[in-house]
């Protein structure tokens, strides 16, 4: 079944840790071997896995946050750093689609005619992705925002963790700044697609009472089923149902367990059934199966140490319509969490711009 997964950050990985994304799981792992770091040698995510599970486009990611030196691979000090380096992880995507092996979707047209390509069984299409921003930090300015759409940008997340230019994000609580509540309306003037992923609660109100436009979640988990201000409440469910808007299902361990410690947890109390469980909440919250789908974060800085222990790469999201169909899920639904909903929603967004 074709898959649509709503944020990886793959121009990071091969930047910041160095990895050759055309080489093979196995190849990347073998080459990390006596690293000690978090995530070396365990990695889920390359170009050739992403093809056999047939995850044919994802939410790829640019991000460098700015300010406080909290780790040495996302923070840089000033926003002209942040900008550097994320025009550098763009020029990364722009070298692999001249390589083949990525195609930039920016448009209705452009993401409908990949995914035809795709269900022609075309093995030779190269990987689609959505160019989108974790925190806005590398946009110097919301004058600035025209210029990064014109470069392919189309989502945009206001802050990651910590306090950006833009918003407060995760672990700290405050709002929008005043230069966030004018990066959004240049946002909703341009096109760009709000992500209310990682914003501190006073801020993940105050954007959506402010932005009319069209609104994702695309790695989310609820706040109901694992406590922690990283997770959406059922009033913001809610109220995300209510602007049709989709929420991806994080896969990241400590989002799925309550209390989850890293390096002292067993693996082995995590599976893709708490993916499951998130995914039902949503939909029962909903009444339905529309507003769900996949946004794995499975390279977002860890490996296998740290995502659910019946996963070893990213094409064992091939294992979820099984789950759901023993959870009673018909085809129509599964369909909608591994590709539809997604496409459903760009499809909405894209052509109301």
């Amino acid at each position: 079944m074709m898959i649509i997964d709503a944020h990886l950050d793959l121009s990071m990985n091969a930047l910041a840790w160095k990895r050759d994304l055309t080489r093979s799981v196995e190849e990347i792992r073998h080459s990390e071997e006596g690293m000690t770091e978090k995530g070396r040698g365990t990695n889920t995510v390359s170009f050739p896995e992403m093809k056999r599970g047939n995850v044919v486009v994802a939410l790829a990611t640019l991000l460098a946050r700015a300010g406080e030196i909290r780790d040495n691979k996302l923070d840089f000090r000033t926003q002209e750093l942040a900008y550097s380096v994320a025009q550098g992880q763009l020029a990364y995507y722009r070298i692999m689609e001249d390589h083949g092996h990525l195609q930039m979707l920016t448009n209705w047209s452009s993401l409908k005619a990949h995914i035809r390509s795709c269900q022609n069984d075309d093995n030779s299409m190269p990987l689609g992705f959505i160019l989108s921003m974790e925190g806005a930090d590398p946009i110097l300015s919301p004058s600035q925002l025209e210029t990064w759409a014109e470069e392919g940008l189309s989502v945009v997340g206001l802050a990651h963790y910590g306090k950006s230019a833009y918003a407060h994000g995760t672990g700290i609580q405050g709002g929008l700044t005043a230069q966030g509540r004018e990066l959004l309306k240049a946002m909703a003037n341009v096109g760009t697609i709000l992500d209310v992923t990682h914003l501190a609660d006073e801020a993940f109100w105050e954007a959506v009472e402010l932005f009319k436009g069209p609104v994702l979640a695309s790695h989310h988990n609820c706040r109901a089923l694992v406590p922690g201000d990283r997770q959406l409440t059922d009033d913001q469910i809610r109220y995300l149902i209510q602007r049709d808007a989709v929420i991806g299902a994080a896969f990241d361990a400590w989002m799925l367990y309550p209390g989850w410690v890293a390096a002292s947890t067993p693996r082995s109390a995590v599976t893709l059934e708490r993916v499951v469980d998130h995914i039902d909440h949503v939909c029962q919250i909903a009444g339905n199966a529309r507003h769900v789908a996949i946004g794995s974060d499975l390279d977002g800085g860890y490996g296998t140490e740290q995502c659910p222990c019946d996963l070893d790469t990213i094409a064992d999201l091939q294992k979820l319509p099984d789950l759901l169909r023993h959870r009673g899920y018909g085809e129509e639904d599964i369909v909608g969490v591994m590709h539809g909903n997604w496409l459903r929603f760009f499809q909405t967004a894209w052509q109301s711009n």
